[in-house]
């Protein structure tokens, strides 16, 4: 009964501190993926660090969609939960 309570109440309440926290680590994991994945391929490959540098742009490019999408989805819910207190 009680985990009914906590979670419609966590859920009106939107996106915390902790959630926004965990979207910058999430930034930083796909930077830092993509950064080894492309020095992997340069390794492989023998590319002198072009694949490396493309790795990064790539991560950083995943890691902004990721957040917006979430900041994105966070604010419409704002929204709405606003548009219903009026």
């Amino acid at each position: 009964m009680e985990d009914e309570k906590r979670t419609e109440s966590g859920s009106k309440q939107g996106l915390s501190g902790a959630d926004f926290a965990g979207v910058g680590i999430q930034f930083a994991l796909a930077i830092v993926l993509f950064l080894f994945a492309g020095q992997w391929l340069d390794k492989r490959l023998g590319t002198n660090g072009m694949l490396t540098i493309a790795g990064v742009f790539i991560g950083a490019a995943a890691g902004f969609y990721s957040m917006y999408r979430k900041i994105s989805a966070a604010q419409r819910q704002d929204d709405e939960e606003r548009r219903g207190k009026r």
